[in-house]
């Protein structure tokens, strides 16, 4: 252990030396090119006096400046960012005119302008030296995030007796695909954990396999009427979409006032790059406070200014940042020179958005959650969406998704190794909303998009170069919300005139066909009525798998393929078209058919469970958001601390019971009280 620390130490040390020098040779450089600025007096000194002097002025200017700077930060939270930006020049001019004036045997001296100047380009040196040394010491990034977040602590206030919890989402992790990757080595952390404190829990989700169900379930309790990632709200006369900002922050609104609660997060927790707040006091990068005017309640230190206004952070992320485009194209290019299959387009800015999700939104997720634990707060529920954009684009199972994984498993041990530092224990629990499926595109396959086909059954023109489908990832629409740009797509109609042609919006290989001119859910009779070649040709096209309508004669209808129908309430005993689609599916189905919002029709892709391969209506060659293969098994990996999620030989299924587990935990620990339902005050009495 001594021996640690006299390494720590060491290395410290030699880092502040490199600095130090190489800090001095700027000043030097800058003294020779500067007019108004120099080291020595007009009668000329010897070069070891110069040499000193501007030894001595930059290590008084880094003395100085690291003195300053948190309390720089802290004050200049407050001020607009052009004002940030003058204030910190003028600031650091200052701090050199007084460093090179400690010096007492120094008759070195710039004009102010140069001052500002040189300050500017000495700190940026610095930092970037500093960042460059220390961007793969995660030792050393988790100090320098420890001296940050401990300012915010009450000295010699001890921290609570009961442990905190830590729900740390790994978006679109598949219980296979962890399992798969724990048994190649490329997460020693989780494998570490499994070995010997947690246990891991498969769960099934909601026909929606997508983070809109899943998160709002799991963070608010309730994902009544969230029936796809994106859907026409005939009251609303709207297409909802669930990472746009506008529609999150509705959700949000409509899960509180159906369970009459604020969510798992009421008392003490902090939601980090969530979709949803969770009823958190403390909010960072969450999408549906997107919209806010800023103000106290959404300005949050954890966010992306927080984190940047350490320059070691900037240049750490922005090295990762380069590297993570640099390698996209890499990946990119050898794929398309091999022609693999399948493929999708991954040209344009799309380099720019993986590197966002897997290195910055990273990065300040991670520093966000170690600043909460630090500060001792009671529950964090923080996501992380590296994998899943890439999966998506890359395939779930691919080389590029498992070095994502391998750099996931650092995160959560740096988390853990906070943890331990943390002013009260901490118990990590990790997630998944959903897994992913693989496969070709419904286009790649079949020349056509959805869209197209549904045209084609209802007797329309069908365009000659059809329009591509958005992508549903989560990580396209975070980027825009942090560079606070308007989240619409272009192209993508939110507010469709009400006319008789249909509308079709993918999510993953689930498709919705809605008819904005009909005020209410068309029945099968209707749809028959205006298009009647419509149903069968979906139910009878090979890349569909089955169709559910509701019917004025059945209630809820499946059709499937040669003139398959069957009424909701008798598929437990003939599944019919469901059969492939496993056990669950059945029950999924039902309850999306009682949701206000489903659509006229809901299209779900053909699925093959030899192989799990499902056709998505996106261009994803790795997707979510229907039935199919790994996209509904995604897993909940919990201390063994905690009672056990399920009863033996049940399963656990819906986003909803994975919510009331978690809650039971948060009581189990005294936690957070989320207002007691009455099945949930059975279950506490019994």
């Amino acid at each position: 252990m001594r021996g640690v620390r006299w390494r720590r130490v060491a290395s410290q040390l030699g880092r502040s030396v490199v600095v130090w020098a190489v800090s001095t040779v700027t000043m030097l450089v800058l003294a020779g090119i500067l007019p108004d600025f120099r080291l020595q007096s007009p009668d000329g000194e010897s070069a070891t006096h110069i040499a000193v002097t501007a030894a001595f002025g930059a290590g008084a200017f880094g003395v100085l400046s690291a003195l300053v700077w948190p309390l720089l930060v802290r004050a200049l939270l407050l001020v607009p960012a052009l004002v940030l930006g003058l204030l910190v020049f003028v600031l650091n001019g200052s701090l050199l005119l007084v460093a090179l004036r400690l010096n007492p045997s120094s008759s070195a001296e710039a004009a102010p302008e140069t001052a500002v100047v040189v300050a500017a380009v000495m700190s940026a040196v610095a930092s970037a030296t500093g960042g460059a040394l220390a961007v793969r010491d995660d030792d050393a990034y988790r100090r320098r995030l420890y001296r940050l977040a401990d300012r915010r602590r009450v000295p010699g206030q001890p921290g609570p007796a009961t442990p905190g919890t830590v729900f740390l989402q790994l978006d679109g992790v598949g219980h296979d695909v962890l399992v798969a990757a724990v048994g190649k080595g490329l997460m020693p952390t989780v494998a570490r954990w499994l070995e010997g404190t947690h246990r891991l829990t498969p769960w099934r989700t909601d026909w929606s396999s997508q983070t809109g169900a899943s998160q709002l379930g799991i963070l608010h309790g309730t994902n009544h009427d969230v029936p796809a990632f994106r859907w026409y709200d005939k009251d609303r006369r709207e297409v909802m979409v669930c990472n746009r900002p506008t529609s999150a922050a509705e959700l949000q609104r409509r899960a509180v006032e159906f369970t009459g609660d604020g969510g798992l997060l009421t008392v003490d927790g902090a939601s980090r790059g969530n979709l949803f707040g969770g009823g958190a006091d403390e909010q960072a990068l969450v999408l549906s406070i997107a919209t806010r005017r800023r103000g106290r309640e959404n300005r949050s230190r954890a966010g992306y200014f927080a984190y940047f206004s350490d320059p070691a952070n900037a240049v750490r992320t922005v090295m990762s940042f380069v590297a993570e485009v640099g390698r996209e194209i890499g990946e990119s290019t050898r794929a398309r020179m091999r022609k693999q299959r399948p493929r999708v387009s991954r040209g344009g800015l799309y380099p720019l958005v993986r590197a966002f999700a897997t290195v910055v939104e990273r990065d300040v997720v991670v520093a966000a959650v170690m600043g909460d634990l630090l500060a001792g707060r009671t529950a964090v529920y923080a996501d992380l969406v590296a994998y899943d954009e890439v999966a998506h684009h890359s395939g779930p199972m691919s080389r590029d998704a498992e070095k994502v994984l391998q750099r996931l498993d650092r995160a959560l041990a740096l988390i853990a190794n906070v943890a331990e530092h943390a002013p009260r224990p901490y118990r990590i629990v990790v997630l998944s909303d959903h897994g992913q499926s693989p496969g070709e595109t419904f286009r790649a396959r079949y020349g056509l998009g959805l869209g197209e086909l549904v045209r084609a059954g209802c007797g329309l023109p069908v365009p000659r170069k059809a329009r591509r489908t958005h992508s549903g990832a989560e990580a396209r629409v975070a980027v825009r919300a942090a560079l606070r740009r308007p989240v619409e797509e272009r192209g993508e109609q939110y507010r469709p005139s009400r006319h008789s042609e249909p509308l079709v919006l993918a999510s993953g290989n689930l498709g919705l066909v809605s008819f904005p001119d009909v005020p209410h859910r068309m029945s099968k009779e209707e749809i028959d009525a205006r298009h009647p070649a419509l149903l069968t040709t979906l139910a009878n096209h090979p890349g569909i798998g089955f169709l559910l309508v509701r019917s004025e004669e059945h209630g809820g209808l499946v059709l499937g393929a040669h003139g398959a129908q069957i009424p909701l309430e008798r598929l437990d005993d003939d599944p019919g078209p469901l059969e492939v689609f496993g056990p669950g599916a059945a029950d999924a189905v039902r309850r999306t058919h009682s949701f206000p919002h489903t659509a006229d029709i809901a299209v779900n892709s053909f699925h093959d469970p030899a192989d799990g391969e499902v056709l998505a209506f996106e261009e994803q060659i790795g997707s979510h958001g229907g039935l199919g293969g790994a996209q509904a098994r995604p897993f909940l990996l919990s201390p063994l601390a905690f009672s056990e999620p399920v009863e033996d030989g049940s399963e656990l299924v819906g986003a909803e019971q994975v919510h009331r587990v978690l809650r039971r935990w948060l009581r189990e620990l005294n936690g957070p009280q989320v207002p007691l339902t009455g099945e949930d005050e059975r279950e506490r009495v019994a």
